[in-house]
């Protein structure tokens, strides 16, 4: 398994010649964002440059420049489609952008989670410093239970807006002080205060919110226990929720999205070895047409749960009713 890394690096358009520049940093911008337009009023003395920070799930930079307009236009959405969202705040200067008929001007304590899925407009002086967070849409619409974009602009003068600003000009101060881990657990619960407070809500999910979501896991869980390849990622990403709030989820109902999993293929093998249906299969056949990786790990799993090997299991008897545990019970008792 390959580690994440995490890279900091910087560029400015210092040391190439005036008739460069402009080109430089078309081409830099689009290289780490998407496809935009580019409008320079000023070609012949352009100066820019930007400090990133990225990991393969978030990437923060603080960029600089004389005056340009970026433009996102409808043919670029649709040919080079990017879903996610940025959150974009400036610590100087001021910016105008416009997206979806609306106009918000943003300032220092005055951001913007905007979609890149969507045309825009962004007008930037030559006074401007600002940061950029890109943000996996799947982070964004599954904590806010929305298919659709987002555009808002947010407060960030008091209160959760200003713990959120703080933590992300805190991101960029330290970028150099961080390991790859830390800066993506920063920027998880920079994104998960960053959801209530564009949802307008300073409260965790509602504990009836949870109980659904924990529904709908276990529902999917067993349709596809069978399936090796399931995770916790995989099933937050086909039910279009992120990871953290399956996890907030199960943990509310005392169990883990892996405890899950391994819960439901053990009450499928255990299902199957008493089914009639089933008797022409070894236990080797079942333990992989139920998602193990092995009979040993399912034998030494089944034994631990239920007291017995799947052999003995099979010996036992036919299925009863009432054998098959609840769709409400926990998964493996913790100890």
């Amino acid at each position: 398994m390959a580690l994440e890394t995490y890279v900091v690096d910087s560029s400015t358009t210092r040391d190439l010649t005036s008739r460069e520049r402009t080109d430089f940093w078309s081409e830099h911008v689009t290289s780490y964002q998407t496809r935009m337009g580019y409008r320079y009023p000023n070609t012949d003395d352009f100066h820019a440059g930007t400090i990133r920070q990225s990991t393969d799930a978030y990437q923060l930079v603080m960029f600089w420049s004389d005056t340009i307009k970026y433009t996102r236009t409808p043919g670029q959405v649709r040919h080079d489609p990017d879903e996610d969202y940025r959150l974009l705040l400036p610590v100087a200067g001021e910016m105008v952008l416009r997206q979806d008929d609306q106009e918000v001007r943003l300032a220092p304590e005055a951001g913007c989670l905007l979609t890149f899925a969507a045309p825009f407009e962004i007008l930037q002086d030559a006074s401007v410093r600002a940061l950029i967070l890109s943000i996996p849409a799947q982070e964004v619409n599954g904590r806010l239970n929305r298919a659709s974009p987002l555009y808002a602009g947010l407060d960030l003068t008091s209160g959760l807006g200003r713990v959120v600003g703080d933590m992300l000009t805190g991101l960029h101060e330290e970028r150099d002080t961080l390991t790859s881990g830390q800066f993506d657990a920063v920027s998880d619960r920079l994104v998960e205060l960053l959801c209530m407070l564009a949802a307008g809500d300073d409260r965790p999910t509602a504990p009836g919110h949870l109980t659904d979501v924990e529904r709908v896991v276990r529902r999917y869980i067993r349709e596809h226990a069978a399936d090796p390849d399931v995770t916790g990622s995989t099933m937050a990403q086909a039910l279009g929720w992120s990871l953290r709030q399956v996890q907030l989820a199960l943990q509310h109902a005392g169990t883990t999205p892996r405890e899950l999993i391994r819960e439901e293929r053990l009450q499928l093998v255990r299902d199957r070895l008493r089914a009639p249906a089933y008797r022409h299969m070894t236990i080797t056949e079942l333990a992989y047409a139920s998602g193990f990786s092995s009979s040993s790990a399912l034998s030494t799993a089944f034994r631990q749960r239920f007291g017995v090997s799947p052999r003995e299991m099979r010996h036992a008897g036919p299925l009863s009713v009432g054998d098959r545990a609840p769709d409400h019970a926990v998964a493996t008792p913790r100890s």
